[in-house]
């Protein structure tokens, strides 16, 4: 009998134009552009091109406009199932109070419920940000669970780094001073566990993954980088990444954002952004080839149903 394959979650932030524009500081984005018209049905049609549904985390303000309303129900009536990823999609939401996280969360919900005539059971915070005030907010309203966390050591460089490419005042970089986790982010666990809260409540946390022991990113953002030196490179990073998950029996989370997969080509207004000199095609490309790895060591479906395997365990 053969082996069943163990399961790997996919997803996609759907981050939008202005989301973009806003961490960088670039003037215009509170007028909230959008190439929803563009990426959706593109990466929609790839994805039914790799027979693959995958979870989308949508921003709550981004569901509001009713210019993205039939963009989005294209995404369920695909097939495919919605999270929370905010209402206003800022990367410090780790320093709101529990009434300002409460207000944000269900004004996202409420929004994506109309949107896409589905309820969101899954939160993602912008830039990684949480707090324990958020996974109380999410246990209260019957959350499945969180995936807001990144295991790395890396967040403070990337974080510099950032810095160092934007256009933002002194005051903007003080909001975002925990943008991409602490140094400290590096010693949280790997696989899917229960943040344990007030009495005997709970939620499960299922974080981003990095590779196991080194926790180094191994999402798309960083194989497109590196595809740009060598595919062969890529190829081997992906490898071991993949490797070293079968060998901890990690279950993978892997992240998607929209401009992994659409370059500068066809966003014209996002050429400056890192990794948009990559046409599309190129990228398109490389996410296939990563994909189509990952699809044969393991089962990928969205992330309820990766939660679903760990409950039921």
């Amino acid at each position: 009998m053969k082996k069943e394959k163990p399961l790997a979650s996919l997803s996609l932030d759907l981050d939008n134009q202005w989301s973009y524009m806003k961490i960088h500081g670039d003037e215009g984005w509170d007028s909230y552009p959008s190439y929803f018209d563009i990426f959706v049905p593109h990466v929609l049609d790839i994805l039914d091109e790799l027979n693959l549904k995958i979870t989308f985390f949508i921003v709550g303000r981004d569901a509001d406009s009713e210019e993205n309303k039939k963009y989005l129900r294209m995404i369920t009536n695909r097939g495919h199932e919605v999270g929370n990823h905010s209402y206003n999609h800022e990367s410090w939401l780790q320093t709101y109070s529990y009434e300002e996280i409460e207000k944000e969360i269900i004004a996202a919900e409420e929004a994506i419920e109309r949107a896409t005539g589905q309820t969101p059971k899954g939160f993602r915070g912008p830039g990684f940000s949480w707090s324990l005030d958020l996974l109380r907010v999410l246990e209260k309203r019957e959350y499945l669970y969180d995936t807001s966390t990144l295991p790395t050591f890396l967040g403070p460089l990337a974080r510099m780094y950032y810095f160092s490419k934007s256009g933002l005042s002194r005051a903007e970089k003080k909001d975002r001073k925990e943008l991409f986790g602490k140094f400290s982010e590096g010693f949280r666990k790997l696989k899917p566990y229960y943040f344990h809260l007030d009495g005997d409540k709970q939620i499960l946390e299922i974080p981003v993954t990095t590779i196991p022991i080194i926790k180094i990113p191994f999402h798309l953002s960083y194989l497109i980088y590196l595809s740009t030196i060598s595919l062969t490179i890529m190829k081997l990073y992906l490898n071991l990444a993949i490797m070293m998950c079968k060998l901890t029996r990690t279950p993978i989370n892997f992240l998607l954002h929209p401009l992994d997969i659409i370059g500068g080509d066809k966003i014209q207004q996002l050429a400056f952004f890192p990794g948009m000199n990559i046409d599309s095609e190129r990228k398109v490309v490389v996410f296939k080839e990563v994909l189509n790895r990952l699809k044969k060591s393991y089962k990928v479906e969205f992330i309820s149903t990766l939660h679903g395997h760990i409950t039921n365990k």
